[in-house]
């Protein structure tokens, strides 16, 4: 007996946000490499440079998980480029402090990012370029804001190791 393959009656969203995701991470991630960051370094500089913040602000702006976040401030600590201090506003609270090093190296990962983006937005027309970011914007604030509660959790896809 031959299953019948459903008929397709919509496009595959899943797949092609899922897909160009993943490419635009790896794109983003080799740029970021070329400077001795990864995207997590990249986004936590970046953040803590923005306001005082402390390191479980930092882990929910990157969607990170608190071992993630750990290893990634460890990670900037070693390099000189942050450092873990007590919070002015809130003794008991640490932040995550940027040293004049991280904030150079913050700009430059700022210019790479930007220049992925652009790289990226630059392979479609204009018109298109517009319509595409305006639409997901609108998905993001609006009908794909709020994940759906779900009884399994939902695994986001990982980088495969080489």
């Amino acid at each position: 007996m031959t299953a019948m393959t459903p008929t397709r009656t919509e496009p595959d969203l899943s797949f092609l946000l899922d897909h160009t995701s993943h490419v635009l991470r790896t794109q983003m991630s080799a740029a970021l490499a070329e400077i001795g960051l990864t995207s997590r370094m990249h986004c936590v500089l970046v953040h803590a440079l923005e306001e005082e913040r402390t390191q479980i602000q930092l882990a929910e702006i990157g969607d990170m998980d608190k071992t993630t976040m750990v290893v990634t401030v460890d990670a900037l600590e070693s390099a000189g480029l942050a450092e873990r201090r007590p919070s002015s506003r809130d003794r008991r609270a640490r932040i995550i402090a940027v040293t004049e090093s991280g904030a150079l190296l913050a700009v430059q990962s700022q210019a790479i990012v930007d220049r992925v983006h652009k790289d990226a937005l630059g392979a479609l027309p204009e018109d298109d370029r517009t319509a595409l970011l305006r639409s997901l914007n609108q998905l993001a604030t609006g009908h794909l804001a709020t994940p759906a509660e779900s009884p399994a959790p939902v695994r986001r896809a990982r980088q495969s190791k080489k």
